[in-house]
């Protein structure tokens, strides 16, 4: 179980207890709160506290913009119009934190988007849990041939099952060296913020991460994108399905105009227009670089 019995019983205690409220809330996100949605092998994400819905982006943009928007009749056509037009400030409208159990190295990549407000378990005060992340033997691949940052082939038998004793051994020796420090067998020993320097990257930490809607969406275009590491791509995933039952609306023209979209350059639109005219477009009358090329081929073929 991701939860510790001690989170849990902080569950259990809120559950028992609820307060009535006069602000507006959501009924697909209610039904999130206090739930633990599993990730990876021992991680976690949900959902601590919310503020918004989706009356809350379109109540926002007509108060900033007026008569503009008179225009649109109902507040999904509005949420398009400003998802479709990059309006930012709308969705800043609507907060939520997250309670996220993750792998450092995730949470090292995580940390990159410097939009939201952070606080992590301190292993200076705390002693870390013997948990960490050993991949499923589906997800242990070799380095890309053709791409630095990503995987190639998966390994297989022998190899696969090389690695994985490496994985887990290594994780293992490490604690056990973590816990010998710390000595908790009557030696002085070492102090928690310099035993923790001992511990690999695929140990688990926690965090509270608060981050308002529009940055949430920045984040799942990068991380839900199938391009990004795995690892965090299915925290970001599983936090996409709760933003979804959080702000229909607003996910829907996300989905629509962000993650099933995409963006063409003066370049780009150029050669689309030289093509309906009968053209023949190919790279080397482009104007294009051999990558710009490349995704754009991917894209309109």
């Amino acid at each position: 179980m991701p939860l510790t019995p001690e989170q849990q019983a902080e569950i259990d205690e809120q559950r028992a207890h609820p307060q009535p409220t006069l602000r507006a809330v959501s009924p697909g996100m209610e039904k999130h709160l206090y739930t633990a949605h599993p990730v990876l092998d021992h991680g976690l994400v949900r959902v601590i506290d919310y503020m918004g819905d989706d009356s809350a982006i379109t109540q926002a943009a007509r108060v900033s913009y007026g008569r503009g928007t008179k225009s649109v009749s109902n507040d999904e056509g509005l949420i398009r119009y400003l998802m479709r037009h990059w309006h930012s400030t709308p969705f800043e409208m609507c907060e939520v934190k997250f309670h996220v159990k993750l792998p450092v190295f995730v949470a090292r990549q995580w940390i990159r988007h410097r939009t939201a407000n952070v606080n992590e378990y301190s292993a200076r005060y705390s002693i870390l849990d013997r948990e960490f992340y050993i991949p499923a033997p589906e997800q242990l691949a070799a380095q890309s041939t053709v791409n630095n940052q990503g995987r190639g082939q998966t390994l297989q038998g022998e190899e696969a099952a090389r690695v994985l004793d490496l994985l887990r051994e290594d994780a293992m020796r490490s604690y056990d060296s973590y816990e010998s420090m710390l000595s908790q067998d009557g030696q002085q020993g070492l102090a928690r913020e310099l035993a923790r320097m001992n511990l690999p990257a695929n140990i688990y930490t926690q965090w509270y991460w608060k981050v308002d809607l529009h940055n949430l969406f920045h984040f799942l275009r990068l991380r839900a994108d199938p391009h990004a590491q795995y690892e965090i791509r299915v925290y970001a995933e599983t936090m996409g399905q709760i933003v979804k039952d959080w702000v229909p609306f607003a996910y829907g023209a996300f989905e629509d105009y962000r993650l099933g979209g995409t963006q063409l350059s003066g370049k780009g639109i150029e050669i689309i227009k030289r093509r309906l005219a009968g053209e023949t477009v190919t790279f080397e009358n482009s104007g294009l670089s051999k990558g710009e090329w490349r995704e754009f081929e991917a894209v309109w073929g």
